[in-house]
């Protein structure tokens, strides 16, 4: 266990903190945060209630903290091969088939925890559906600063939403179980239609 980290009190963590966050993220990213009480986080992690309050503030505060955690570990697209691609289509190619692989892994859990998170919730935890809007608008932002080299001025906006639309229905059909090769499906049927615009 790690004890380099100090509690508010000044006191060193009796938990590894690090693994507290990994562990949550695992739920969070299976449940989703409405799906899991502050009592399997404890029991998971291995800790009491109060401590979990003293480290991490809140349930809120851990899921914030492992969103954070899921950003840096898993939620990175492809985005290299997407720059090395030739074409439109193959830019889209990539992009695409990075996301079905990585919602499809069988190391991980199914979907994308940011794409799937928060997209319905209790009217108390509109600032965590904020949250997790403002990271989807990133990874959209993201999208289309790859693509703007392979389109025209003003197409990018447009081409962006579809894309992101298509990555989050492809999140939400791998969470219900959808495989690989099905998935690949709808990767197909949208580079046909992008080649053909």
């Amino acid at each position: 266990m790690k004890h380099s980290e100090k509690s508010r009190g000044g006191r060193p963590w009796s938990f590894d903190r690090e693994k507290a966050v990994e562990t949550a993220m695992r739920l969070f990213w299976r449940s989703g945060y409405e799906g899991v009480s502050v009592g399997e986080l404890t029991k998971a992690i291995g800790i009491a209630p109060p401590s979990l309050y003293a480290a991490f503030g809140s349930k809120a505060g851990l899921y914030r903290e492992a969103l954070d955690l899921y950003e840096e570990k898993f939620a990175s697209l492809d985005l290299d091969l997407v720059e090395k691609a030739a074409s439109l289509a193959q830019a889209v190619r990539a992009l695409l088939e990075g996301a079905v692989r990585a919602v499809t892994d069988p190391d991980r859990e199914g979907g994308c925890m940011i794409s799937s998170g928060m997209t319905a919730c209790h009217s108390e935890h509109g600032a965590l559906a904020r949250n997790a809007a403002a990271r989807r608008d990133a990874m959209r932002e993201r999208i289309a600063k790859t693509l703007a080299p392979f389109v025209t001025d003003g197409q990018t906006l447009p081409l962006e939403r579809y894309l992101s639309a298509v990555l989050q229905g492809i999140s939400v059909q791998a969470r219900d179980g959808a495989t690989q090769a099905e998935l690949q499906e709808i990767v197909e049927n949208v580079v046909l239609g992008v080649g053909a615009s």
